[in-house]
């Protein structure tokens, strides 16, 4: 006669608060944090003399274009690369000291964020460096705002791995295409998930596009207090943990 172990424990059929909340936030944040660094990257390069703060490939390829035909750079240009890795790193120390994970971290880095972007509008207000955007001051805003945008890459891979990229938006426009492609395709799709990624990279496009365009407005008619933007959508993104 067989019996039953009460003690045995069986696999709730529900995620748990922790699965869910991670769900919640890879659905939610990704979009928020792309239109972010589109404002943080075009705010920048409006004011900060061409300087790229979120996507640092940019900065790669003008050093490389100066280094062949020479002319003049911004330092900052240079300096956002060491910059970026050793603000990476930062997070990365932070995150070991924590010792959180997921949802958790997520909410660490977000605050971090936050408070850097503070940074940045505090110290644009002050000095103004838009009315010297290769001197001294701009070089110190625009390492500012690049330290965030590093906060916000070790974010997602850290907390939130699952998450796609939120300001290299070719990856992003690559997926759409070839997701959308799929979609219409008559034969076996070549990607898994098609639906769910081209939902999620044109969230993440015309995000970014849109915090772009919004940086524009925002630098036209605040100049250095357009930083002020981005700040209150980092606090958004905290709001919405």
């Amino acid at each position: 006669m067989s019996t039953t172990d009460s003690g045995t424990t069986h696999p709730s059929p529900h995620p748990s608060d922790g699965a869910l909340a991670q769900s919640q936030l890879e659905k939610r944040l990704p979009t928020l944090l792309s239109v972010i660094a589109g404002m943080v990257d075009l705010t920048g390069f409006l004011t900060l003399g061409n300087i790229f703060t979120a996507h640092i490939t940019g900065n790669l390829v003008l050093i490389a274009a100066f280094v062949v035909r020479g002319g003049r750079m911004n330092p900052a240009q240079v300096l956002a690369i060491p910059v970026f890795i050793i603000g990476v790193a930062a997070i990365w120390l932070l995150a070991r000291a924590s010792g959180r994970r997921g949802p958790g971290l997520a909410r660490l880095l977000l605050l971090v964020q936050f408070l850097v972007l503070i940074g940045v509008l505090i110290f644009s207000v002050v000095t103004k460096p838009s009315a010297n955007p290769h001197g001294l001051m701009a070089v110190i805003t625009a390492m500012i705002a690049v330290s965030a945008m590093a906060c916000q890459f070790a974010l997602l891979r850290l907390a939130l791995p699952v998450a796609p990229s939120t300001a290299v938006m070719t990856g992003n426009l690559t997926n759409t295409v070839l997701s959308l492609l799929d979609k219409q395709s008559r034969t076996q799709p070549l990607m898994a998930g098609d639906a769910e990624r081209l939902t999620g990279s044109l969230y993440l496009l015309v995000g970014f596009f849109g915090g772009c365009v919004v940086a524009a407005a925002a630098v036209t008619y605040l100049g250095d207090w357009a930083w002020s933007v981005p700040v209150v959508l980092a606090g958004v993104a905290i709001a919405l943990r």
